[in-house]
């Protein structure tokens, strides 16, 4: 059975989405939507940080991986956003020689946009099923740079930051596992990352029918109901969206970690696993309990995760 053995993240410096309000190209009207009506304030943004660093800086934090490096048989790497670095540029190989995972085969996911990460999660566990080693490990890097304003804002809906997050994956350990997964991709018409206004209305009215359909089933599949989580980990575009959904999921507002929108923006691929990791360090996830991570991909693609802690 799938099992996250380990969840690190590293956050870039947390700015104020008013600081940069001339670089995203924000007017005074915008602003005030994103703050007060989405729930945004900060952003992990670090120009000076690169992809390599910022992935290294969360991998250096898996304490289960040290003294196991030569258990990673697969370093996974899903993507929002297709090239970031010019050939033979690549910050993956970077992140696999300099920790020590040289052996390990490594590919990138994308296509699914910010589900990406969850996807990566799935297609790592069924990829270790098949190892003879019980042992074997797989390494998933979630989180991207946002080079342009045309990735740092999400137009009517969020503004994204540079979070990152190291998922040690294991197809034989017993902690965090994964009881039901679901993922669903839908053409809109506009696969692109900046849809055109005919794609965006598509993908409005689509969301929340696709969303619920894609938790159902991934509850479905781990024989349970939102009755029985204790905690929804979704991706961190904006407060507002989850408030209204959340008569829809049928789960309180109080079950729906929400914390991280503040404070990081939307992380693409990591958010989830961003969430995880701050639930866990407040104490939000007891032994036992089951919870939800969702994300949503422009395009569009959404997944759902079932998982107990």
């Amino acid at each position: 059975m799938t099992s996250l053995i380990e969840v690190s993240t590293h956050w870039p410096t947390q700015v104020s989405i008013a600081d940069r309000q001339r670089a995203l190209g924000l007017t005074d009207t915008e602003l005030r939507r994103y703050g007060r009506g989405f729930g945004l304030s900060e952003v992990c943004w670090d120009e000076t940080e690169s992809e390599t660093e910022s992935l290294l800086a969360a991998v250096g934090k898996l304490t289960a991986l040290r003294g196991r490096e030569d258990k990673v048989r697969y370093v996974l790497r899903p993507r929002t956003q297709r090239f970031l670095s010019p050939y033979p540029l690549s910050p993956l190989h970077e992140v696999r020689r300099e920790a020590g995972l040289r052996h390990a085969k490594t590919f990138a996911l994308t296509e699914q946009a910010c589900a990406s990460g969850l996807v990566a999660v799935d297609v790592a566990g069924m990829l270790l099923a098949e190892d003879p080693d019980p042992e074997a490990l797989a390494l998933v890097l979630v989180g991207e740079k946002a080079y342009t304003q045309v990735a740092q804002v999400l137009a009517g809906m969020g503004i994204t930051g540079e979070g990152t997050a190291a998922v040690l994956v294991s197809a034989a350990a017993t902690r965090d596992r994964v009881l039901g997964f679901a993922t669903r991709t839908v053409s809109v018409g506009d696969p692109n990352l900046v849809m055109t206004d005919e794609g965006f209305a598509a993908f409005r009215d689509i969301y929340p029918d696709m969303l619920m359909g894609v938790i159902d089933e991934a509850l479905a599949d781990a024989g349970l109901t939102t009755a029985d989580l204790a905690l929804v980990l979704p991706h961190n575009v904006n407060r507002i969206a989850w408030v209204r959904f959340s008569d829809r999921l049928g789960v309180g507002v109080d079950r729906i970690f929400l914390d991280n929108i503040p404070r990081t923006g939307h992380c693409f691929g990591a958010d989830p696993f961003i969430n995880y990791a701050s639930a866990q360090a407040l104490g939000r996830l007891r032994p036992g309990d089951r919870y939800l991570m969702v994300s949503v991909g422009v395009g569009a693609s959404f997944a759902a995760m079932v998982v107990e802690h």
